[in-house]
Order: structure tokens, then sequence, then C-alpha cells
């Protein structure tokens, strides 16, 4: 009985010394700054993407993350040799998630900016998306100074936001909704001249109401990139790695015809960075 016993006790005594052999080295991978050992130790990789962008981040039948971000982070983790955790992140909180390690990185049809650039660091582009104002057929917009006779819809804190706010007059009457979806629905009801949003949204609002809406001006093109905390340069270089390799064997270019309906776009596929 007494030999079960320490044979019980010594067995606990090695499961514990297990358990923090491999504390310390995860531990031990953030100290020397590899957070992308510590991701590999752990096994799995959290990956923040949004779910009200289609066609980029939509949910499916049961509800689940789909979309062209999801089969890149799907993508991703099968190349890194983990398992994929898709953690839903919204327009407003994708960077606060990131800043306190609730996501490793987000594929979350963040675009490229200075201003994000200041709190976190960015891959090489993985998508684009051209950003418009969709409206009724009887609003009309020639140029930017146009825009100050309308009250204009946006997802607030995007760069769609940002974009409208750069270009349009002062004192335009911008109003900020939480999402994509909600500032067409603004502008479908009327309560919006115009809503922006990126083309490819913009196309199935098109397609839902056959003739009653069109893009009237083009705000801009934005670049998306894996975006990840700063002073992680084995991560940035796993994220540029990865996107190098799936543009030249055309991965990246199958699901982004699959989802977008167009080919990857050449600022994609020849980054100036």
């Amino acid at each position: 009985m007494r030999f079960k016993t320490l044979k019980t006790k010594l067995y606990t005594s090695a499961l514990a010394l297990l358990g923090a052999s491999a504390l310390m080295a995860t531990s031990l991978a953030h100290a020397q700054g590899d957070y992308l050992a510590s991701i590999k130790q752990r096994g799995t990789i959290k990956v923040g993407i949004v779910v009200d962008f289609p066609p980029y981040g939509v949910t499916d039948s049961n509800n689940q993350p789909d979309g062209y971000d999801a089969d890149v982070a799907k993508l991703l983790a099968k190349q890194l040799g983990v398992k994929l955790e898709l953690v839903p992140v919204t327009g407003p909180n994708r960077i606060p998630y990131l800043l306190t390690d609730k996501t490793d990185v987000l594929v979350a049809s963040l675009a490229i900016t200075p201003e994000r650039e200041k709190q976190v660091q960015f891959s090489n582009p993985y998508s684009a998306a051209g950003m418009v104002l969709l409206g009724p057929n009887n609003v009309s917009v020639s140029s930017a100074e146009d825009l100050k006779r309308y009250k204009i819809g946006v997802p607030r804190a995007s760069t769609t936001d940002l974009g409208v706010t750069k270009v349009a007059p002062a004192g335009t009457n911008i109003r900020r909704f939480d999402d994509d979806a909600s500032a067409l629905q603004a502008m479908m009801a009327g309560q919006v001249d115009l809503a922006g949003t990126s083309t490819a949204i913009a196309s199935q609002a098109q397609k839902r109401a056959p003739g009653r809406f069109e893009i009237k001006y083009k705000i801009n093109e934005q670049l998306m990139g894996i975006t990840m905390r700063k002073d992680r340069p084995e991560l940035l270089a796993a994220m540029n790695a990865f996107i190098a390799t799936n543009v030249a064997n055309g991965q990246l270019n199958q699901l982004f015809e699959k989802w977008i309906g167009s080919p990857l776009p050449d600022t994609v596929k020849k980054p100036a960075k």
C-alpha cells in the first residue's frame, strides 16, 4: 500500500515538473521576444477576424466565421502546423484585443495606415479593397466638394471613416455607425444620403436592390495586412513568408477569386514595401 502511495506521489510530482517545464519554456520564449515560438509551444494560434464585412468576413449557416479572411486564417494555421482559434472582433475593438493578447494576430481586413502603424505592425498586404460611397440614383456627386450637401454614413473608427473625413469639406455631416451593415441600412432607409463601404459590399448591396443604388464616389484603395503587436520580429517574418509563399503558389489568388470574384490585385502581388 505504501509502495502504491509512493508511486502515485512520484507520478504526480513528475507531472508537476513537466507542467512547470512547459510553462518555463513558454515564459522563456516570451522573455526572448520569440512570440512565434510561444504560439508553436502552445499549439494554437488565436486569430482575430471580423464577421460583419462581407465577403471578407461573414458567418456561415452554422453561425461560424467564414469568408476570405477566415480562409486565409485557416491556411495560415495549416502552414504554421498549429490549430486555429478564430476570435470574432469588431472594427473598434480589433486593435485593443490584439494589444491585450486576446488575439495573437489579426486577419481582420485591417487597412495599413500610418496612424495604425504607431500602435501595431503590419505584414506585407494579403488583401485589398476599394472604398466607395454608395447612394440612390437621385444623389449626384461629381467631386468631393459636393459631399457637404449630403448626410454620409460610415462605420465608426474604420478606414472608410478616416477616408471620408479626409476628403470631405469641413462641415460635412458624417454620421458614424457600428459597422458597414448599419451604415448601409441607414442609407437604404433614407436616414443618410450616402454610405461609405468597400467595393465588394457595395456590389452585394446593388445585387440585392437592382437599379436602386450606384457608386457615387471612389475614396481610395486600401491595402490590408496581417496585424500583430510591435517588437515581435519572428512573428512578422513568419507572416511575410506565409504571404510570399501563397502569393507565389496562387493560393491567395484562388481564395480572393472565390470570395471577391476578381483576381488578387497587383498591389498585393507586388507590394511596394
